[in-house]
């Protein structure tokens, strides 16, 4: 998955099903180099792969996609939870500062009275 080239491929077959020659002519790289990116997928069975006569069709399999997805979304609401967070102390901080200025540019002087 750390290779665009192979998440490209798994991009072109969430369309439907490919012949290995036209998902080697959709990219800009050799043939030999499209058949081990489809091995490597192959081996982490994130495509699927079956003979039509001479050619080799391939076809994504999702499920192990479903599994990291369902495994990313722990982290998904914990960004955003401590985001929400970040964003709401970064306004208050900003909404301090800018009242801190506002006392600072009010334009009479402010004077404090001084016990005798």
């Amino acid at each position: 998955m750390a290779d665009p080239t192979r998440r490209a491929v798994l991009d072109l077959l969430r369309a439907g099903t490919r012949p290995a020659g036209a998902i080697a002519r959709a990219f800009p790289v050799s043939r030999p180099a499209i058949s081990k990116h489809l091995k490597i997928l192959r081996r982490a069975h994130l495509v699927e792969e079956h003979r039509a006569g001479r050619h080799r069709i391939y076809q994504l399999n999702p499920e192990p996609l479903k599994a990291v997805d369902s495994w990313l979304e722990h982290y998904r609401s914990f960004w955003s939870a401590s985001l929400a967070n970040l964003k709401s102390f970064v306004e208050a901080e900003y909404q301090k500062e800018t009242a801190a200025q506002g006392q600072k540019h009010s334009g009479a002087p402010k004077f404090e009275r001084t016990k005798k």
